[in-house]
């Protein structure tokens, strides 16, 4: 063929494309990758730049309105290609507060108007974002705001704040907190309602905000707080529910926590000022982050405007599904790689985000994680992040590339939930009967072993015994979190209570009581699910994710009924943080300082740590756990031991023992040696 023929073939074939809408681009591997800064609004008050990347589209449009919802259209602009498939349209004046979509036309037919995915402010229902100028969103003394520190070491005075298995984490629902007839709140399921000071219970005692900074906790872990789909937010005192995991729009706050979910800057002025607010009470802020999938698929933001390409498809075509929620992103994917990054810099920046939780972590690709990692903590250094080291559903891309728990050792600074303390604790989540070793399951030490050693190699410890994981996984025990029950599945109340259904009311409050003191004098990045410091329940309702306020509501009226089980846990969280024992960095002293006792009697794991090594205060430590339904006599090393906590209660009169002592049924007892 020669070359007047080539260059007839290529303008025909460019003909047609036009005509029939085709992309340039076979398929969206071959995307052009934008390395800006820039995409989103840029505003100032003498023009505002939007900027799209829609590199299949032909054409693009940005049409303005008057307000959040409604037939109430401006004014639509042609925007106008530039590189690497951008999209842009400048316009001089000032905008603020006028809302705005994307509009895309892709193989011969427009797309569905949707918000800019990088928009940090919309309005009602997620539906269209907002042109906003941050500096209005900002509460009073937003410049003096602060990240706290949360540890008493040495490095505290080279300005970090503190170590991952310094923290000590509290996992919260917004609405929960403060939603209850009990909390004394004023502004009940907002997020002005856990920025308020002095609020009481019904008898007296501190709740929400207060409640939070009494128990002593060190981060509070905020369930998704972005804007998500499931609340019709133009009903805002209905009695709608959610927990978050269904993502919209992910980097501006949800407008049904907000006072005013019409107008963008609310929700952000308002989180903020809970952000500000437990940074005054010396707590450190999680967010709960869902990058893993989006609510909706194909009308989706992001595939209305770049179809196919956020998510990753399966072979034989078709949507791939590891979250089982319809739909997985593509993290390994340039863009959505860029998007993720630059969302959580943007939650870290503008909001001083101190954390971050990841929804089905398993679902991201290792590569793209670790970028997160040294990209935040370039910021932050002492920023916590952590995530679930699993999928809900089989992944396209292979497991030696993703984020999972078996694979946390090619993690940089990021930790994993080890479920194999979890269902060693209390019984496996997925069979309601099943028990823990805190209910008599005595075949489950040696899991409740590995979750006192935050899954690092140690000595003394049968890997063939464990439930779940065959070997060691961690390298560090910041690469683990140690928690015996989170939002998903029963709370540890009903599990107990289900599974041990012959057992009385107070046997249950020791199994308790046990599984918190595991959890608390274990290695790892101690984490506690809220409520449970006074036995919370949801009246057996094993998946509350959508139930009503009556279920999953705090009712703060049991922290004065179950007065003992919360100055319990009070007390082990202080004895945490004071005592450096307990927060051991490095998988080396795991396996030199803990000694686990060669087991005197079925059911009982008892274990001492060489507290001075780490300059603790308390040179020895012995700590006896007793899963078992019988009483029973340990022997103490040698030497006469002071008492911290004997049988699930702080010590108030005993001195010391020595030689031996009474282990009551399902109790735990901490001894120390100055």
């Amino acid at each position: 063929m020669n070359c007047i023929s080539k260059k007839v073939l290529i303008i025909f074939i460019i003909m047609l494309s036009t005509l029939f809408g085709y992309s340039q681009y076979s398929n969206t591997q071959e995307y052009p990758v934008y390395t800006g800064n820039d995409l989103g609004l840029n505003y100032s008050p003498s023009s505002s730049t939007f900027k799209l990347w829609a590199p299949s589209a032909e054409k693009a449009e940005i049409i303005f309105y008057k307000s959040s919802l409604g037939d109430d259209e401006i004014e639509t602009y042609e925007m106008t290609r530039e590189s690497h498939g951008t999209w842009v349209k400048r316009m001089d004046r000032d905008l603020k507060g006028v809302y705005y979509v994307f509009h895309v036309f892709i193989d011969g037919k427009w797309s569905n108007q949707v918000p800019d995915p990088y928009a940090k402010a919309v309005g009602t229902n997620g539906k269209r974002a907002m042109v906003v100028d941050l500096k209005d969103t900002n509460p009073e003394n937003w410049e003096n705001d602060y990240s706290p520190a949360f540890a008493k070491r040495a490095y505290m005075m080279k300005g970090i704040g503190g170590l991952p298995t310094d923290a000590i984490v509290y996992e919260l629902h917004v609405r929960d907190a403060s939603i209850s007839a009990t909390s004394g709140i004023k502004n009940k399921g907002k997020f002005l309602g856990l920025s308020e000071s002095g609020t009481k219970s019904d008898e007296g005692l501190s709740t929400g905000l207060d409640h939070l900074k009494e128990l002593g906790v060190t981060h509070i872990h905020l369930l998704p707080s972005y804007d998500f789909y499931s609340i019709d937010e133009s009903l805002p005192d209905s009695t709608q529910y959610n927990w978050g995991y269904d993502p919209l729009n992910y980097n501006t706050p949800e407008g049904s926590y907000s006072t005013n979910p019409e107008n963008g800057n609310t929700r952000i002025k308002e989180f903020k000022t809970v952000i500000a607010a437990m940074h005054d009470k010396g707590l450190r802020v999680v967010m709960d982050v869902v990058y893993n999938h989006t609510m909706l698929t194909e009308s989706s933001n992001f595939n209305q405007l770049v179809p196919g390409y956020y998510f990753r498809q399966k072979e034989g075509g078709g949507f791939s599904n590891a979250s089982a929620c319809g739909n997985e992103t593509a993290s390994e994917r340039p863009m959505m790689r860029k998007f993720i990054i630059e969302s959580l810099v943007y939650w870290v920046k503008e909001f001083h985000i101190d954390g971050f939780r990841f929804d089905l972590m398993g679902i991201h690709d290792i590569e793209t994680m670790n970028e997160i990692s040294a990209t935040l903590h370039s910021i932050k250094p002492d920023i916590l992040l952590y995530g679930e080291g699993w999928t809900a559903g089989s992944s396209p891309i292979p497991d030696s590339l993703r984020a999972i728990k078996k694979n946390v050792a090619q993690l940089n600074d990021i930790a994993v939930f080890s479920d194999d303390m979890r269902d060693g604790i209390k019984g496996s989540v997925f069979e309601a009967q099943d028990r823990g070793f805190v209910s008599g399951k005595t075949t489950a030490s040696e899991s409740v072993k590995f979750g006192i050693t935050a899954a690092c190699w140690h000595p003394q410890i049968e890997y063939s015994l464990i439930n779940y994981s065959k070997q060691p996984y961690a390298t560090s025990p910041s690469q683990v979190i140690s928690y015996c029950e989170c939002h998903d599945n029963n709370v540890l109340w009903d599990k107990l209570s289900i599974s041990n259904e012959l057992a009385s009311p107070e046997s249950i409050i020791e199994m308790h009581k046990l599984a918190l003191s595991i959890v608390l004098t274990s290695q790892g990045i101690s984490f506690l699910h809220a409520g449970s410091e006074f036995l919370r329940t949801k009246k057996g309702v094993e998946n509350s994710f959508k139930s009503a306020d009556s279920i999953n509501a705090i009712d703060w009226a049991l922290k004065s009924k179950n007065r003992d089980v919360y100055s319990y846990v009070k007390g082990l969280i202080a004895m945490r943080k004071d005592h450096p024992a307990f927060r051991l960095t490095t998988k080396e002293e795991i396996a030199s300082l803990i000694e686990f006792i060669p087991q005197q009697v079925d059911g009982v794991i008892s274990y001492s740590i060489h507290g001075a090594k780490v300059q603790d205060d308390w040179k020895h430590i012995f700590i006896v756990l007793n899963g078992s339904s019988h009483e029973q006599r340990i022997q103490l090393p040698e030497g006469r031991w002071n008492i911290y906590s004997s049988n699930n209660k702080l010590n108030e009169s005993i001195p010391s023992v020595k030689e031996s002592t009474l282990i009551h049924p399902f109790s735990a007892s901490i001894f120390y040696k100055e």
